[in-house]
């Protein structure tokens, strides 16, 4: 038994422990964790009316012993809870958006501000309340004018920057407040919420198996790292034990997405500062990454391969020509890193561009990718390995400096990892089954799974009602977290850098707007 200060902890599965404080305590545990250097991960609501309670707001926090799932019941006449963001920065925007989507209310919270509400529905309607009726007509909302409230900063020379929410190409919606004098940004403020889609409210009411589906396109770069975190809940609540095969098949997945991601995000960057040849020379590297996905495995970023007890596709061939490729990129992405290196305009523009310092990174919770470029030294690979990972010994990558340097080198190294333990996972792939069915549930069940993703944690927690079927879904991607880092990172640097600084970063939109 583990405890964190007096609270006991009552073990989920591989590194995940269950707590469940009176919501009063809530602050108390979460200070704990603080001071013994651990963060707050995710934090969302639930409506536990029709099972004979009221409502529960959830946290999961990362501590020394794993992942630490806290779940407090929360009145149904009077929904609230001790407000968080004045322990851990980073439960603002989480806090928010509970209250937009439940009405849960952090009382004590400092900003109160709407944060996924763009007048889709009305003011006293939530969402993800069981009775909220989703066809009923909403006239009312959207003749409201929207009113966000961003802050602004006064001052002679002053002037104000609105960029987005539609932007050229076909990035995603978002809006940026920039406030400048020149071209220097004094502040940046975000509005995001414009992909907001009733991710979590089209979840209920779902077969486990379909529910792996929309899962896996929550963020669709990391399709396996959602896909993986939501199966290993179903299964963890089923109780199903998973063949070994699937494991080390779902890891080779996980660190292919990895591959891809990395290979367009150092194109994307090299672009920003008007290397070209790095963008073409990079993106021709992801595409024949996708071909080759597509080839083996039916599909270009692996969709609907992880499934609920397994996985739904199997490698053929023992992987020859990814173990091929594998060895090829390797060498290739070795030759245009020292392009990189050598390339002075874009160490230049790379080189104290962008800075999240890492105490800063720390004090905010700056997590993933991002933050190991800011010495924030958490990989759930490493410290939390679940299998196969136990068996892979994962190096991982940091650095200290913290800038778009800093996250292009923690890019490079981890390319390299990844391409070296798909080697390694072709090499030592067992044999046996790739699925087996999940047993029956017949009672209220729940169950976490978390994956580190290429950009960080990802998190999904399950509850499936006595019907079998989904009740609640939580999925949680790692830019909650680090959006709030890049208004840090931008200050003080010039209008124009705010390209390459966002890429640096590569956040989710939609990950978060669900």
């Amino acid at each position: 038994m583990s405890k964190i200060g007096d609270w006991d902890l009552e073990p989920q599965g591989s590194h995940v422990w269950r707590v469940g404080p009176e919501v009063g305590q809530l602050p108390a545990l979460a200070r704990e964790v603080k001071e013994a250097g651990g963060q707050l991960v995710a934090l969302w609501g639930s409506d536990d009316r029709h099972l004979d309670a009221g409502y529960a707001i959830h946290a999961a926090f990362m501590t020394a012993v794993g992942l630490v799932w806290a779940t407090c019941a929360v009145s149904a006449e009077t929904p609230a809870y001790p407000d968080l963001a004045v322990i851990f920065p980073q439960a603002d925007r989480m806090q928010r958006a509970t209250f937009d989507l439940l009405g849960i209310k952090a009382e004590g919270a400092a900003d109160q501000r709407k944060w996924l509400r763009h007048n889709a529905w009305n003011a006293d309607e939530f969402p993800l309340r069981k009775d909220y009726n989703a066809v009923a007509p909403r006239a009312s909302a959207l003749a409201a004018v929207d009113g966000y409230p961003f802050i602004r900063v006064d001052g002679d020379g002053v002037h104000e920057i609105p960029v987005g929410p539609v932007h050229a190409g076909t990035i995603e919606p978002g809006h940026f407040r920039f406030s400048i004098i020149g071209d220097r940004v004094l502040k940046l403020e975000q509005r995001l919420g414009y992909t907001h889609k009733g991710t979590e409210k089209r979840f209920e009411g779902m077969d486990p198996d379909v529910g792996a589906k929309l899962a896996g396109r929550v963020s669709g770069d990391s399709h396996s790292a959602f896909a993986w975190a939501y199966c290993m809940a179903v299964e963890a609540a089923a109780g199903a034990q998973v063949p070994e095969r699937a494991l080390w098949l779902r890891a080779l997945f996980l660190e292919m997405e990895r591959v891809a991601n990395h290979l367009g995000d150092l194109g994307y960057m090299g672009n920003d500062v008007a290397l070209a040849f790095a963008l073409n020379q990079f993106w021709k590297l992801k595409e024949e990454w996708l071909r080759l996905s597509a080839k083996m495995f039916g599909h270009r970023y692996l969709f609907d391969c992880i499934a609920p007890g397994g996985v739904a596709v199997d490698l053929g061939d023992d992987g020859y020509d990814l173990n091929r490729m594998a060895h090829r990129l390797d060498d290739e992405v070795a030759g245009l890193k020292h392009v990189y290196d050598e390339h002075a305009t874009l160490q230049d523009r790379f080189s104290n561009t962008g800075i999240c310092k890492p105490s800063l990174a720390a004090k905010l919770g700056l997590t993933g990718l991002a933050g190991r470029a800011s010495a924030q030294a958490w990989d759930a690979r490493v410290q939390f390995p679940q299998a196969p990972y136990d068996r892979l010994d994962v190096n991982m990558a940091t650095q200290r400096r913290g800038d778009c340097l800093a996250r292009a080198e923690v890019r490079f190294a981890e390319l390299h990892e990844s391409l070296r333990l798909i080697r390694d996972i072709l090499k030592r792939m067992p044999a046996g089954p790739i699925r087996v069915a999940l047993p029956a549930i017949t009672e209220v069940r729940e169950g976490l799974g978390w994956v580190e993703g290429w950009r960080g944690e990802v998190v999904v927690a399950v509850r499936i009602g006595a019907d079998g079927k989904l009740d609640r879904v939580h999925p949680h991607d790692p830019s909650w977290q680090n959006w709030p880092l890049l208004e840090v990172g931008i200050l003080g640097n010039i209008v124009p850098d705010f390209p390459l600084i966002n890429k640096s970063f590569n956040l989710s939109y939609s990950g978060q707007d669900l």
